[in-house]
């Protein structure tokens, strides 16, 4: 094997990914490898970054989707400079902006509907948000 190159079992173990994700991972073209003559996965080793980001942007919340999508900027089998990181990043900053701002007013207004208790679908500002489901009459508008 070339020094540059890991198998599967290698890169399950630094990465702490475990080799199921790993080829799920890979068929989603987050990750690729290649195949020795016997057939056996061998990743280069910017595989490594790219599961750290992988993993960053799950905890985040990120869709994979998003992920691949970024990972589209980079390149290919080497790994890449702080400039190609920045600009992939900056693919995520907008909806990462949004994100918070939808989870502060979230945690804004949960705090209100636990301190009122009534949990009522037609006053609740998470359920039914500027009470627009109200003009419909009472009870459970979107779940009937």
């Amino acid at each position: 094997m070339i020094a540059q190159e890991l198998s599967v079992g290698d890169v399950a173990r630094r990465s702490g990914v475990a080799v199921s994700a790993l080829h799920f991972y890979e068929r989603k073209g987050l990750i690729r490898s290649l195949r020795t003559a016997g057939n056996q996965r061998r990743f280069s080793r910017d595989v490594l970054r790219r599961l750290a980001v992988i993993r960053v942007a799950q905890r985040v919340g990120m869709p994979l989707e998003a992920v691949a999508n970024a990972f589209a900027a980079l390149p290919e089998n080497k790994t890449p400079t702080r400039a190609e990181w920045a600009k992939m990043s900056a693919l995520w900053r907008g909806e990462l902006d949004q994100r918070i701002e939808e989870l502060l007013l979230l945690r804004d207004q949960l705090t209100d509907c636990i301190g009122c208790g009534c949990l009522s679908l037609k006053r609740c500002r998470l359920a039914n948000p500027g009470d627009a489901l109200g003009e419909q009459g009472d009870g459970a508008q979107r779940w009937g």
